[in-house]
Formats: C-alpha cells, structure tokens, sequence
C-alpha cells in the first residue's frame, strides 16, 4: 500500500452545498474491479465525470484533506481528475471491497490522528447520484443514536440484485444478500441497503480484518457481523431512490445523465449559497434563496468588479421597491458598498425600477442597482444591476456576478455600518423623483395634452408608479383617478403583472365609467412594464400597443428609424416595418437584448409582448411610466380614441391573433422536450406547414403567413412558456393547443 497525502489541507466550503465538518473522515472506493469499470468512473457525467461527482458529494461533509481514495495502481486517471487536496492509497489486488476499505486503514490514521476513532464515512465512487444531503444525514443520525454501525437504506419497487435490510419492530436485525431472500415471504422485503457506512475505525478495519482474514473480502458482510456480534445498527432512508443509482454499464451512465440533467433544474431551496442571474436580474424566494445574505455577497462581488475596472470612484445608486425586506435590502447593499469605500447614492423609501435606470446616467455612477422581483408573486424578491448608460449587463457579466458572489462567505463581505456611513458622507440620502420626471416632460409634448381633457384611471398594482406618474399626469392636466396605490407588500394576492387576468377592476371601472374615461393605465410592481385598457374597457395586449406607438412616433413625430421586439412579440410589427420600408430586428427574450438591437440599427421603438418598452432617446430599459406619459400624447395629438387607431392600423397591417400560456416546468420537461424537438425534426405542426425552425432563444417553429408558435423556458421563473400567433382566433388556438399536448405528452 501506498498513500500520498496532500500538501496543504483545504478547509473551504465547496459552493452550493453543506458546509464540511470535522472529526470525521471518509472512504471512497475508486479501484474497480477490472479496466472496465474503472473507465466508467472516468467518463462524463454532466459537467464533470462520474468520480469527480462522486467525491465532490463526499467534499461536502467531510474536509478534503480527511478523504481518502482508494485507487488502482495500474490506472492514474482517477488521481489527476481529482487533484491533490485528497489522500491516495492503492489496492495492490482486486481481492473484493472489503479488502480495499481495509488498505485505507493506514491513511485514515494519519489523517484523524494519533488515537483518534471519529466515524468515517465509506462510499463508493459508482454512486454520484448520492446527495451529499443523504451522506450527511446518515452522518448525523449516526452520531445521535451512538450506533455501532449506520448504513444508507431505501425502499424500493424492484430490490432486486440488493441486499435486503430486516426489520422486527423498527430495528434492524439483519441484512440478507438478494440470492437469500425467500420470494413466498408473506411481505416482501423491498428495503434494501444501498452500500455506504459509518462506523468507528476501531471498529471497521477490526471487523474487516478479521473478515478478511478469515477469506472473506465483501464489505456488504460486514453489517451482517456487527449484528451478528449482537452490536447496534443503524440507518438513515433516503426517499429519493433515483440516488440509489450504481454505474456499472453504459446504459446505465446514460440513465444517470439524465437524473443529473433534470437535477439541474429543480429549484434550488433552503440555501444561502446560490444566486443565478436571469434574463431579468437575480430573483428568488424569500428567506429560501433570497436572504440579507445573499443580497450583501452579491453586492460584494459587484464591489469587487467596480473597484476591478476602476470606478470606484463613480459611486453607486441603490433603491428598492415597495415588496418585503426591499427597504432593508437596500440599506444592506449601501452598507456593503460603503465598506468598499464606494460613495452611495440611496434613494429614499420605495421607488421605480426606471428612475434608478434613469439615474445611473444622470449621476454617471458605475451602477444603479435595484431590489425588486418586478412582476413575480409577492413571496419573491431579487434585484437588478444597470450599467454606468443605463443598461443591463449582458450575460457574460451576470456570470461573473454570480460566480463570485457564490464563491464567497459571509465572511468575506466588507461593512459599515449605515449610519457611520451616512455620518462620514459616504452614503447619501437623495430624491431623484424631480430630476427623473423632468426629464420625461423634456421628450413628452406636454403641451399637447394639456389641451386635450383627457380622463384616465391608473392602476399601480400596488407598486411603485404613483407618485412618478401621478406628477406627471398632474402635470399635463389629465383628470386621473388612482386605484390600488396603497403599500401593499402581498399586491392584493396575487403578482403585480399589468395582463388580463390581473387588471379586472380596472376593466370593470372604464365599463361602467358611463363614457367618462378615455383610457385605463397600469404599471407592474416596479413599474417597468405597462397595461392598457381602452375606453371601451377592452384590454389593449401590449402587442397591438407597440404597434400603435410605432406607428405614431414614425407618423406623427416623424421619427424614423425601425423597430426591435423579442422573439414571443407580434409579426405585426415586421409587416409595419415594411409598409414603412425600415428593418423590424428579432432578438432575445431580455430587455438587454432589446436595447442592444436598437443600438445596432438606430431603431426609434424597442419593446416585447410583456409589456416593457422604451424609444430612442430615452433610457436604456423599459419605462411603464414614461410609456403611459407616452400613450396619453398619442392621444392627445392624434385626436382619436385607441379603439379607433387600431382600426386604422388594421387596415395597414391586417389582423393577427395570440394566445399564450404557460405550465410548470418539471425537470423531466426540461430534458425531454428539447430532446424529442431535436430527435425528430418538425415538419408540421397539426396540419400546418413549417417553413423553418429558429433556435435564437428556445425553438420557435414558423409557419405560413408570419404565423407561428414559440416553446420557450423562462429564465426567471420555473415556467415553460407557450406562445403563438395565426391568421384567426380558431387557428391561434388550434396552434396553442398543439403546443400544449406536445410538451406533456410522455413527461
């Protein structure tokens, strides 16, 4: 036998999962029994290979330096993908995995000391799917119970090929080999145990050794002898029994890609290690993966890439809105950037997402930054980062956002303290609301809708546009009536998105408002989005709105210059585009997306079906509260009610129809559908031909006559979303309800 330890022990906590302990120590069996099944531990498996996950499951509950691999002499392979941080032995012989437990005998010693017996954990590098959840719940429960001996069980429908764990009134008793069990047993045994331990070192190399010894060479015998010597067994159950999972052929590292692919898109819970940027900025639950103290690691890695390109010395601005712990998230991240010796800008109580991409620009900080979840359920919080112009980082800086955020512990994050800050001037207590909605009146024709009587009830959605809003449409003369303005951190129950569903009294009031109103506004929860009803009570989606502001800006103010919409937005715009001889530009789902296209191409109008927008000149995001400013001008200087604008568009552009919906998007859903989209190419949908598939964001599968359908996960929510757009009502929803069956069918 021979053992190389490592030079330096490592004591850090691996991302995204529990914190290693000590006093313990663990065995991983990586030697195999032939070349075969030790390639097998070599091939890929998700982003690592299938001992990589193994041991990195292991490195979660015990320090590295304490792992101890048991590996082949004649294959180096497993040591170079695992690094030096973990001791080495070699099994000079495949003589069983008894023996090869017992060659770490010398090595487990040395690294828990002189006379040491802390519990050391016994795992096989076959097994990646073991979460190290289960390997630290067998863990603990044996140190509670002080068993003997404390081995991983689970229930399962097919046991066979496992031994099999007896029971008499709740306890173990013994541990039956599959070609021992009787199959007439009156209940079949279906526990079986999975093949980890716990136990003692005293105890575990005593017990193998004499088996050993004695020619016995299996490790599944050696729970057999423990309760043979009258000694006590425990267990701990793991409920998940894809984790039960070996890797001893191909097939079955196949059916193992797949349990890790879909793992990947469960939603992470309970954690305070984890913060993923969407196509939206970082979102979660609250007290799960929103806490305090993600919000200041995150704020600490923006830290660190501020001081990184050297505009430290820009300052920052930060606000937040009007949802749980907002306020306090926005004192927190001050503090954190404070302690960085970062001025901060803090705006006062709760404001509008577009006034801090508004004041990024204005006050030419390095970032604006934002606590909101925008338009989610009133359980979820996050925040958005915009750049030094206003705009949102691409991908490639999200991810060193998150990367480095994650990386780092609590400890590493640097404060002081809010009000020796604010003592010291280096957090600054500023309104920005007049500067903001000055700057909206310079591009609006005030003017215009001064004279025009306009009279409009405005939902806030109990968010963050009333007081923004409210001045400007003060300003300009218009008689508005505000509904929901109060601070409500629960949004009435449900998520403050400006839609349909969610805009019923709004609607209800233009229908009953007797003629009185010529419009119905709505902003979302932090005011980026908007919604409109007409003066009809007929909700205007937003499709046909950038229709009609396209329209205007190019007709009426005489801008030129194209348009720019996300792939899940109307084709009408494109037959607009052409009638007006400029380029419509399909991007992403993102508003970053949205805003860089308009760069590329000059376009005077950027916006998507959700319901954000902006136009040149304004800022670099969407604006629900300039758009409203925006509509109630339209109005104004065309003279004609929204009803009546559509109609004339129609007869530019014709008519088409969207539906969308959306479903839980299951881990099996993730991998199942781009699996079968990929297997066997479309060529219809129902009976309808495809003209080509485009893969830009999702898939999204056109049809003749600029119809369409559009599969697409959400990048904030766990959602797979469904969108399409025909010729007719009855087409739209032929085409969604083909959608609907395509993506459930066999998930």
């Amino acid at each position: 036998m021979t053992a190389t330890t490592p030079a330096q022990p490592t004591a850090t906590t691996p991302r995204g999962g529990v914190r290693p302990r000590t006093g313990r120590a663990a065995v991983v069996l990586a030697a195999g029994h032939d070349a075969a099944s030790r390639e097998l531990l070599t091939r890929p498996l998700g982003d690592a290979t299938v001992v990589e996950l193994a041991v990195a499951n292991v490195r979660r509950v015990v320090d590295a330096s304490r792992i101890v691999v048991v590996v082949s002499p004649d294959d180096p392979t497993v040591r170079e993908l695992l690094g030096e941080d973990v001791v080495f032995v070699e099994q000079a012989e495949p003589l069983g995995t008894g023996d090869a437990v017992l060659a770490a005998r010398e090595a487990i010693a040395s690294v828990l000391g002189p006379g040491a017996d802390d519990p050391v954990l016994v795992a096989y590098a076959d097994t990646p799917l073991l979460r190290s959840e289960s390997l630290l719940g067998l863990l603990t429960r044996h140190t509670l119970t002080r068993a003997d001996l404390s081995l991983l069980s689970a229930v399962v429908d097919d046991p066979d090929g496992y031994g099999r764990v007896v029971r008499a009134e709740g306890e173990i008793t013994a541990i039956l080999e599959s070609s021992e069990v009787d199959g007439t047993a009156a209940e079949p045994l279906t526990e079986i145990n999975v093949g980890a331990y716990v136990a003692a070192p005293s105890l575990l190399f005593g017990e193998l050794e004499r088996m050993v010894t004695g020619g016995e060479h299996r490790l599944t015998e050696l729970a057999r002898r423990v309760i043979g010597a009258g000694k006590r067994i425990a267990s701990y159950r793991i409920v998940d029994v894809d984790e039960v999972r070996g890797i001893n052929t191909p097939d079955e590292l196949a059916q193992a890609a797949d349990i890790v692919l879909k793992r990947l898109f469960v939603p992470t819970k309970n954690t305070d290690t984890k913060i993923v940027f969407g196509t939206g900025g970082w979102r979660a639950v609250i007290g799960e993966g929103y806490t305090l103290a993600n919000v200041r690691r995150l704020c600490q890695a923006i830290a660190n890439e501020t001081i990184r390109r050297g505009l430290d010395g820009k300052g920052v601005v930060i606000g937040g809105d009007r949802r749980f712990l907002s306020r306090e998230s926005a004192v927190a991240a001050a503090e954190v950037f404070a302690g960085n010796n970062i001025a901060v800008t803090l705006l006062p109580d709760d404001v509008p997402t577009p006034l801090v991409t508004f004041a990024a620009p204005y006050l030419g900080a390095a970032y604006g930054i934002i606590v909101t979840s925008s338009h989610n359920p009133p359980e979820w919080n996050g925040m958005k980062v915009f750049r030094q112009d206003g705009s949102l980082p691409l991908d490639d800086e999200t991810d060193r956002y998150q990367d480095e955020a994650n990386a780092l512990s609590v400890d590493d994050v640097i404060t002081l303290d809010i009000d020796v800050a604010r003592r010291a001037g280096v957090v600054v207590d500023r309104s920005l609301t007049d500067p903001y909605v000055d700057a909206i009146e310079e591009i609006i024709d005030v003017e215009a809708v001064r004279g025009s009587d306009l009279q409009v009830v405005v939902d806030p959605m109990y968010g963050t546009s009333q007081l923004t809003l409210g001045t400007i449409l003060s300003d300009m003369r218009v008689r508005s009536e505000f509904i929901h303005a109060t601070h409500n951190p629960l949004f009435g129950g449900v998520a403050p998105a400006p839609d349909l569903q969610r805009l019923s009294t709004l609607v209800t009031m233009i229908r009953q408002g007797g003629g009185r109103y010529d419009l119905g506004m709505a902003t979302d929860g932090d005011s980026d989005r908007i919604g409109i009803v007409d003066e009809t009570g007929e909700y205007i989606s937003t499709n046909d709105l950038l229709l009609l502001l396209y329209w205007y800006l190019h007709e009426v103010r005489g801008e030129k210059g194209g348009v720019v919409r996300n792939l899940a937005t109307t084709h009408l715009l494109d037959r607009l585009a052409a009638h007006f001889g400029e380029e419509s530009r399909e991007v992403k789902v993102g508003f970053k997306h949205v805003t860089a296209g308009m760069a590329e191409i000059g376009a005077v109008l950027g916006g998507e079906s959700s319901g954000g927008l902006t136009i040149r000149g304004w800022i670099l995001g969407k604006d629900g509260i300039f758009a409203c400013a925006l509509v109630a001008e339209m109005l104004a200087r065309t003279g004609k009610r929204i009803s009546e604008l559509r109609a004339m568009l129609y007869e530019i552009t014709g008519r088409l129809y969207t539906l969308e919906a959306g479903v839980p998007a299951t881990p099996e859903m993730r991998v199942e559908v781009p699996r079968r989209l990929e297997a066997q190419p479309l060529t219809h949908v129902g009976p309808y031909p495809v003209v080509s598939v485009s893969h830009l964001d999702g898939t999204k599968i056109l049809l003749e006559n600029d119809n369409w359908a559009l599969l697409r996960f959400s990048g904030t929510e766990p959602v797979l979303r469904m969108f399409v757009e025909a010729d007719t009502p009855e087409k739209a929803a032929e085409l969604l309800e083909w959608l609907q069956g395509f993506v459930t069918a066999g998930v």
